[in-house]
Parts: structure tokens; sequence; C-alpha cells
């Protein structure tokens, strides 16, 4: 079975986390996927695959023969998909894209103009969905590539290469992806995650990030005696928003450019939630944002009284640059590998984070590699055939002794 048919095997299965689950994983159909890798990576050459109580898959693809001493190289990918759009009952297509827009459905296309990185796949092959769920390319496209290297060494054994270990982690879409991981089920020292974008690129920068809570308790009098008396809890986070730097969101930034992310909003009179994300590149300008947030509600609480406000910031991760500024032969290494399979790589900063932004800062350095996917967490995600199959043999050029 190649990378294609893997790939659109894998997208079958739902495994939509769920942040609000206090469970590990925070789903269980996570583990169904979990199971059915755990066949895989054997019939592809690792034995002693298996799943632990948390939904972790690991498994260990052996040395070849005369490459025993040399270290073992670890590649990482997750199972869930995000919580963003839905991952159930996925139906992926392969089209080719001729430069004009693809109908995913009667009223949903994926068009060039809206969304002009097409262009560059003018020609080729795309696994789109059908334009009600997202397709899954992050990270089951990680998945099937590194399954899919696994398998090619096996079934050719004039390939030299080094130990390779392998761990598919749930929940990384909830920022928990590195919460269970047992190191010492994982023999590498030195890893990758396969989970970034587009083609080519190699991430070790990511955003600082942190989740920020804003509780309002407001106080609520029949409408018709409320005058001097009324708080809207409702009108006080609408205030609470407007306050907030309004060029400073996902809409209006890019590369190293940080933001305020509002995802969720929840309210009546009597009480109202607000729920972000914060991010920034820079530790500094992250650290000052989080104070931001909490100097706005001790703000407010000086107009409508202490307690009304209550902000809670929870740091998610940190810049796995300052864990793999001693770890640069693994980017070089990565160049290598991508040129000598024909991909011209690019070091880009993740506008986001990764679990090897976690693991980095626990012992284990992971930057992360591309999946050839865009459009991520969302309906218009697609990937392109001719980048999975090229993520193949950039994986082989990495693990070659």
């Amino acid at each position: 079975m190649n990378v294609i048919d893997r790939f659109l095997k894998y997208v079958t299965f739902d495994t939509t986390s769920d942040e609000a689950s206090e469970t590990v994983p925070s789903t269980a159909k996570q583990k169904i996927l979990g199971e059915y890798l755990v066949r895989e990576l054997k019939e592809a050459g690792c034995t002693d695959a298996r799943m632990d109580e948390f939904g972790y898959v690991y498994g260990t693809l052996p040395a070849s023969k005369g490459c025993e001493n040399l270290p073992a190289l670890g590649l990482i990918a997750h199972m869930d998909t995000s919580p963003s759009a839905s991952g159930t009952d996925v139906k992926p297509r392969i089209v080719r894209f001729d430069g004009t827009p693809i109908r995913l459905n009667e009223s949903t296309l994926l068009s060039p103009e809206e969304f002009p990185e097409l262009n560059r796949y003018l020609g080729q092959d795309l696994i789109v969905t059908d334009g009600t769920t997202l397709l899954g390319a992050d990270d089951k496209a990680g998945v099937a590539e590194i399954i899919a290297a696994c398998a090619k060494m096996t079934e050719n054994p004039k390939i030299s290469h080094r130990q390779v270990a392998v761990c598919f982690t749930p929940d990384e879409e909830i920022g928990r992806g590195a919460d269970k991981f047992d190191f010492s089920a994982f023999p590498a020292k030195v890893a990758y995650t396969v989970d970034g974008g587009a083609l080519g690129e190699i991430e070790y920068e990511n955003f600082n990030g942190a989740s920020a809570l804003i509780e309002i308790k407001g106080v609520n009098i029949h409408p018709g005696s409320g005058k001097g008396k009324m708080k809207n809890a409702s009108l006080l986070a609408a205030e609470f928003i407007t306050r907030m730097p309004p060029a400073e969101t996902p809409a209006h930034t890019e590369g190293y450019e940080g933001f305020y992310h509002l995802c969720d909003m929840q309210g009546d009179e009597s009480t109202a939630r607000l729920y972000y994300i914060i991010r920034d590149h820079d530790r500094a300008k992250f650290e000052a944002r989080k104070v931001f947030v909490e100097n706005l509600a001790a703000y407010l609480n000086t107009v409508y009284g202490e307690g009304t406000f209550t902000a809670t910031v929870t740091d998610s991760y940190y810049n796995m640059k300052e864990k793999l500024v001693d770890h640069m032969d693994l980017i070089e290494d990565a160049k290598s590998a991508m040129l000598s399979a024909g991909v011209e790589p690019k070091i880009v900063a993740i506008r986001g984070g990764t679990d090897g932004a976690r693991l980095s800062y626990e012992g284990l350095p992971c930057p992360n590699l591309s999946t050839g996917g865009e459009n991520f967490h969302g309906v218009h995600e697609f990937i392109p055939v001719d980048s999975l199959n090229k993520m193949v043999e950039v994986l082989l050029e990495l693990t070659e002794a």
C-alpha cells in the first residue's frame, strides 16, 4: 500500500479532539485509529508497535545490517484533527487542478482567487474534501508519510538506515500532545515532528503560546427597573473585546507578528466568558501581551467594581528556538535531505505550535518538517499527491545511514 492509499484510509477515521474533555485521550475514537496504526506499523517492520493506555502509539524500526551502532532518529506525528471543523465522515477525492476553481460542493469553491497558493500546483493532482469537513492532512499526512517510509525501508534491504523511533500522539490540536509522552518508550535522543504545511518547510521557531479566560460577573435586574442597577455581563464582555488592539488579530498579522485571538464567547446578563489565545515569537513581547490582558481586566474593575472581571492567563508552550539553537545540525540535515529528494527547503517560523515545541523543552530536540498540506483546520484543506510522495523520499533521505 502506497502513501496515497494509506492517507485516504486514515482520513476516514474521525479523530477530532475535544478541549472540554478531561480524559486522555480527549476522545475515545482516537484510540480506534491508534489500534489500526499499530497493525500498520507492524506490517511496515516495527515489530514492537503498541498503543499505551493514553492512546500514544509507539514503534521502532530496527536499523539495517551494519548500522546498529548509529544513533536512532525519532519521527513523530499526531492522530487527532482540529475541532475547528467537522472530522466526521470525511470524503476525500483526487482532482486535477487546471487553474479554474475546484467545486467542492454546490455552495463551496476552492478558488485560486481566494487561495492564491493553489497556483503553485497547476497541473497537479490534489486531494480535497467535499466541502463539509476538514481533510485531516493535519496530521494524518504526517502519519501516512512516516509509515510509508518505514515500509519502504523494510521492503528494500538495499536501503541502509539507522534505527527509527516512531510515535503518534493524540490531542496535539488542543495542546496536550506531549502531556503523556513516554520518553522511556522512545529510544531516539533527537526527533522531527512531521506536522508542517507546504512542501519544503522546515521550522525550528514557533509562537510562545498562552490561553486567557476572561470571566465577567454582571448584575441582572428586571429590565423594567434596571436603571442604575443592571450590569449586563454580555455588554461588559463586548466592552472588553472593543478595548483589545483591533489590528493585532490573526486576520491582520503575519510572519513574526503576534496576536490576540478570540476563540469563543458565551454569556447572558448575569455572567459571560471570553476565551482568547495569546501568541508571539518574541518572549518579551509575549510576556507583555499577557500583562496587557491582565491590566485591562484590572482597569475595568476600577470602572465597574472589583471582581467584575477575572482574567486567568495560562502558558501553553514556548518558542522551541530557545532549545534548538544548540542543535542546528538537525536543521542542516533536514535541508540536505530535502535537496537530495529534489525539494527546495524553506526555513519558516511556525505561526502556531507543535508537539515538538513541548518535547524540545522537555529534553528531546524536535524541529518540524512539512507534510505538504495547505489550508489546515477548514473545509478548503487540500494536499497535492506529489507532495505526499516527495515527503516519503525526504524521510528516507533523512534516515539514511
